[in-house]
């Protein structure tokens, strides 16, 4: 797939930073939506989804070492089930390390990244480093980092509402949160694996004249896994709309109810 197919498949949609803009209504975060309106109103910015193709694209590269998924431990008619493992005992830059060199520990690191590249910590330059140098296997760092600076500039960040250092503006919580729904191993080696991430999150910025509310999504991240230094990293990644299901017709939070819970609500370490 090139980069312009992907950026055609997910609609512009953000895969890391994962930052989407609605175009205002006149209620953008109360009321109840119908599920056709509230579809039609999403105007999706498509810097990073572009990205996203760019880094898969440029890293994507064959290898023979790898063996299809069959096997292994796990109950197959329910592979999403928790094992009951820890996934990890340590963290680093804040982001769980030290994952077991298993089909699972691959699968928990998978979870984990998965979250931290769709997040709200990858818009800022200094956190962005720390992300960059922690998940992806050494050899691939720089030319990420620098990719990634391009993609986060000034004015990309000033378009969905944040400053320089990637800090919504006063009076204003930028939101940016994943959560995986499961994963799945497609090829596994002692020393590499694919792994996809189900996730869905919720994603934009609250206040209320905000041009980008917050709005739910859904998608799935594929993850090239090495094992390195001890630990699994990433080689590479891409991402893809769905599965979504049906929306509800729940009703929307107010801008102060949704900047209360990501102050308030932490986030979890995730295990296979």
């Amino acid at each position: 797939m090139s980069p312009g197919d992907e950026h055609e498949a997910a609609g512009g949609y953000a895969g890391t930073g994962h930052t989407r803009t609605r175009l205002p209504d006149s209620e953008p975060y109360g009321g109840r939506r119908g599920r056709n309106s509230s579809r039609s109103l999403v105007t999706v910015v498509g810097v990073v989804v572009l990205l996203i193709a760019a880094i898969a694209f440029a890293n994507r590269g064959g290898d023979d070492s790898t063996s299809t998924a069959g096997g292994g431990s796990g109950p197959e008619a329910a592979p999403t089930a928790a094992s009951g493992e820890r996934p990890v005992e340590t963290r680093s830059a804040g982001i769980p390390a030290g994952f077991a060199q298993d089909r699972q520990g691959a699968e928990s690191a998978a979870a984990n990244y998965a979250v931290v590249l769709v997040s709200a910590d990858i818009l800022k330059p200094t956190r962005r480093t720390e992300i960059v140098r922690q998940v992806f296997v050494a050899d691939k760092q720089a030319a990420l980092e620098s990719k990634f600076n391009q993609a986060y500039s000034k004015a990309f960040l000033k378009s969905v509402g944040l400053d320089e250092k990637g800090n919504a503006t006063a009076g204003n919580t930028y939101v940016s949160r994943t959560m995986p729904i499961g994963t799945k191993v497609t090829t596994y080696s002692d020393t590499r694996a694919t792994v996809e991430v189900w996730c869905t999150g919720v994603f934009g910025t609250t206040g209320e004249r905000s041009t980008n509310p917050v709005t739910s999504d859904w998608f799935t991240m594929t993850l090239q896994l090495r094992w390195t230094d001890g630990d699994w990293k990433i080689e590479s990644f891409s991402q893809q709309d769905g599965p979504a299901p049906v929306p509800s017709d729940d009703r929307a939070s107010s801008a102060d109810e949704m900047a209360k819970a990501v102050e308030e609500y932490g986030g979890f370490t995730y295990a296979r």
